[in-house]
């Protein structure tokens, strides 16, 4: 694919939206005990379960999962942690190998379960040149089944991945019920990465008007008002759902046409996360407010673009880009506030001497201006 076919311009306004093959959005209370079973792709597929020790021993979700597939339930692999370690990815992939049968891998957690699901169906194509039918529940608001990109943990520490279009999962089922369980902090700390790719993708060069950018402003304006709603009330379904359409809005429509990382905040989150073993919402909740200012400070058309999110989150505008761009910055630093989940990199037991480190990694240099800025940034979180 040559480049020019993917990008996208303000300037003429103009772009290409290539879809990825995801078929089926399943969303609302019981919509898993409703649709699983429907979703497989055929009458004999055999299903292995992907998910963290918490869900699989703390509730009974997993449980009413595998007895809801019954004789298609091939196993259940419980142990991958945060940032998705190489080495339980190796251990999950060679029990799927030893079932010739498995045709399909349901992906129940947050980002950790549903990359490390990516990261087994691309090994196993790279020996039989198939790639495993992937179902997902998520727990979280981490929009991770959105991509075709798996992330993982090296034997370093440092995240890495692998991206192909046959990653992207085929079906996603949003069921309120299995958010129940998720503690109310993870749940909004999550919400606050999908802020981050809502807004990040306002300012990607290639991110496409319609429906990216469309879904983008949606997304920030569903996250931004129903976030407090929730908060005051974890258990209302409702509140749950939207959330979790506003995550998908969030990152959903990316489609095949975006090239690159998202931006500097998830740039950020990356330096931050598997290194420090910061999980990546309360990454966002560091960077992102701080972030938009700087972006808003350094190019006009990226100030222009995150200006029109004013209206989203409750920032009247006052036609001056920079300003209003500041301005949403700023709306978002208050909103991390009123969630409770305000942090420091002190916090977070992350050294100073760490600063050029972080920095190094999230700007892709070691000195200029770019650097200058991002390391007063990276000073300023402590």
């Amino acid at each position: 694919m040559s480049t020019a076919s993917i990008e996208s311009t303000q300037n003429p306004l103009a772009g290409l939206w290539k879809p990825t093959h995801i078929n089926r959005l399943h969303y609302g209370s019981g919509s898993v005990q409703k649709h699983l079973l429907e979703c497989l792709p055929g009458d004999k597929s055999k299903a292995f379960i992907i998910t963290g020790s918490s869900l699989a021993n703390k509730t009974s979700l997993i449980k009413q999962v595998e007895e809801l597939l019954g004789s298609r339930h091939a196993a259940t692999y419980s142990k991958i942690g945060q940032h998705a370690p190489i080495k339980q990815l190796d251990e999950a992939t060679e029990l799927v190998k030893k079932d010739q049968n498995i045709d399909t891998i349901i992906s129940i957690g947050g980002g950790s379960p549903i990359d490390s699901a990516k990261a087994i169906s691309h090994r196993l194509n790279e020996k039989s040149g198939k790639y495993l039918f992937h179902i997902t529940i998520p727990t979280t608001l981490s929009a991770a089944e959105c991509t075709m990109i798996a992330g993982y943990t090296d034997e370093s520490g440092l995240k890495t991945g692998v991206a192909h279009p046959e990653l992207v999962t085929h079906v996603v089922l949003y069921d309120s019920k299995f958010m129940l369980e998720t503690p109310p902090w993870l749940m909004m700390s999550t919400a606050m990465r999908s802020m981050d790719h809502a807004m990040e993708l306002m300012y990607h060069p290639t991110s496409t008007e319609m429906p990216c950018k469309a879904l983008a402003l949606y997304a920030a304006g569903q996250l931004y008002n129903t976030l407090p709603k929730y908060k005051a009330n974890p258990k209302d379904e409702q509140l749950i759902t939207r959330l979790q359409l506003a995550a998908f809005a969030s990152l959903g429509f990316i489609a095949l046409n975006v090239k690159g990382g998202l931006g500097l905040s998830h740039a950020l989150g990356y330096a931050l996360g598997s290194p420090y073993g910061i999980p990546h919402g309360i990454t966002s909740c560091l960077t992102l407010g701080h972030v938009v200012k700087l972006k808003a400070d350094r190019s006009k058309d990226d100030a222009a673009q995150i200006a029109r999110m004013a209206p989203q989150v409750g920032v009247t505008a006052s036609g001056d880009d920079v300003k209003d761009a500041k301005a949403v910055g700023d709306a978002i630093l208050d909103l991390v506030k009123r969630l409770d989940l305000k942090t420091t990199l002190t916090e977070q037991k992350v050294g100073k001497d760490q600063v050029h480190q972080i920095t190094k990694l999230a700007s892709g240099s070691e000195s200029g201006d770019l650097y200058d800025q991002v390391k007063a940034l990276v000073e300023g979180l402590y």
